[in-house]
């Protein structure tokens, strides 16, 4: 299936590792022209190389910026505004688990920063573009959590369920043109992250990272895939949501979550 996105020009935030990665690559695949972004410009670099390796008909460009720093959110928005932006992918993140007493103004403002405002500011920028032009594509990276909030990540879930208020929010300002914008909720990613804490949890416990994943997953009684989501899996959902294919879907939140979810939105 051609999802008509040759020509089309893709910023993710977030994107030199894991789902954003993924998802850059998704992209690029179908002949979009991707531009990246990670905190460091070794990451960018690096991230740039393996696409180039992966696609070589592809032209990738990157901006280093890390996204809870207001000059460095400052000095993307200038080099981004340079691109007609197409799509819109906000992916960049921060999770963690902490105790709720534990978690202090400081952390509560970081999460906002990276994981709320930078797509506030991101679309803010690059928005009113697409609908200048008519056409266009906003995708929030959210998660599950942002719907059954964690005990032990209140301040993650709490930024991701704002980050879905905003997707559905802004969907309304796209009423009548040829621009959308959806979120897409994931469940446990196995992504590089993910992959860290895992493998140094497993050490410490003297099991196999198989044996520690199932023990992982199995602590959850609702997933029905009954295994961590590759982010390639985010990623195909994400695709398809950047396409021309997907024109009738608008301010609507997507679940790629393995069936977590119990509850509907």
């Amino acid at each position: 299936m051609d999802l008509g996105l040759s020509g089309r020009t893709a910023f993710i935030s977030g994107s030199t590792r894991g789902i954003g990665y993924a998802i850059a690559s998704a992209l690029a695949a179908e002949g979009a022209q991707v531009l990246i972004n990670g905190r460091t410009q070794a990451g960018v670099d690096a991230a740039l190389k393996r696409l180039r390796a992966e696609y070589p008909g592809a032209r990738p460009s990157g901006l280093a910026a890390d996204l809870a720093k207001p000059e460095d959110v400052a000095r993307l928005l200038d080099e981004v505004r340079a691109f007609d932006i197409d799509i819109l992918i906000n992916n960049a993140g921060q999770f963690g688990l902490a105790a709720f007493a534990d978690i202090d103004d400081a952390d509560w403002r970081r999460y906002f920063e990276v994981n709320v405002m930078s797509g506030v500011r991101l679309a803010r920028a690059l928005l009113p573009g697409m609908l200048q032009r008519d056409w266009g594509r906003v995708v929030f990276i959210s998660s599950e959590s942002g719907v059954n909030v964690p005990a032990d990540m209140i301040h993650y879930g709490t930024t991701k369920a704002a980050t879905i208020a905003l997707g559905n929010g802004l969907a309304k300002l796209t009423r009548g043109t040829g621009v959308t914008v959806n979120s897409v909720l994931g469940g446990p990613t196995y992504s590089d992250g993910v992959a860290s804490t895992v493998e140094e949890i497993a050490g410490s416990q003297g099991l196999s990272v198989d044996a520690m994943k199932a023990v992982i997953i199995g602590q959850n009684q609702t997933t029905l895939l009954e295994r961590f989501i590759d982010p390639a899996e985010i990623a195909d959902l994400v695709a398809y949501l950047a396409s021309a294919r997907s024109s009738a879907t608008n301010g609507a939140a997507l679940r790629a979550d393995g069936g977590v979810l119990t509850t509907t939105l």
